[in-house]
């Protein structure tokens, strides 16, 4: 069985993801973390509960999604997965960072890439790499149909979808990449997103008024 614990993290309200199971493996998702009292709490809830941390997943790298990567890397000393049309992003992160009045040292450490159809584990558990790009050229969800949920990033959320008018960001394409990646799951399937409170499939696909 899955567990999947849920910290609202740095000034942007990014949702940091631990997924873990039984045998306490776990990935973390998006590390956000910024202020020490928030890498406390991530590193707390891992070393509380005996965590093994085998990879560290990136939905995408923008700035908020990244700000405690080089942080989870050097702890843990594992991979970080992401998909490669996201490289660039992670690499203007500092000049990202500074245009919001802070500083973000470039990250150092192993990459490797992702692409669709790629599956990740976590023990027996599989997760499904969905392309979803629009928010930026490179986000992707985690999809785990056995449990029936996906991590989604900043490309769906409760009532709304992922912005826009950013660096490389596309509304026809995240349109269709939200149309033809997720909409077409199984309705019942929670979506944990970026930012705010998690949804469903079936949810957004009646309700939110950008799908219409």
């Amino acid at each position: 069985m899955l567990h999947i614990k849920t910290f609202a993290f740095n000034p942007f309200s990014e949702n940091t993801y631990i997924i873990y199971n039984d045998d306490k493996e776990a990935f973390i998702i998006d590390p956000g973390n910024f202020q020490i009292h928030e890498t406390q709490q991530i590193e707390s809830f891992l070393d509380d509960n005996q965590l093994k941390v085998k990879n560290i997943l990136l939905t995408h790298a923008h700035i908020d999604h990244v700000l405690g990567l080089q942080w989870a890397y050097d702890k843990y000393d594992v991979p970080v997965l992401l998909h490669l049309n996201d490289k660039e992003l992670l690499d203007r992160a500092p000049m990202s960072a500074m245009q919001f009045g802070f500083a973000f040292t470039p990250f150092v450490g192993n990459l490797e890439f992702l692409t669709e159809g790629d599956v990740i584990k976590l023990g027996d558990e599989e997760f499904k790499i969905l392309f979803v790009p629009g928010h930026s050229p490179g986000s992707i969800a985690f999809y785990n149909e056995k449990e029936g949920f996906v991590i989604s990033g900043d490309v769906l959320f409760y009532g709304s979808i992922g912005r826009t008018d950013l660096y490389k960001a596309s509304y026809e394409q995240l349109i269709e990449s939200i149309k033809t990646k997720l909409l077409v799951l199984n309705p019942d399937t929670k979506v944990y997103s970026g930012h705010g409170d998690p949804t469903t499939i079936g949810f957004e696909k009646d309700f939110n008024p950008f799908l219409k």
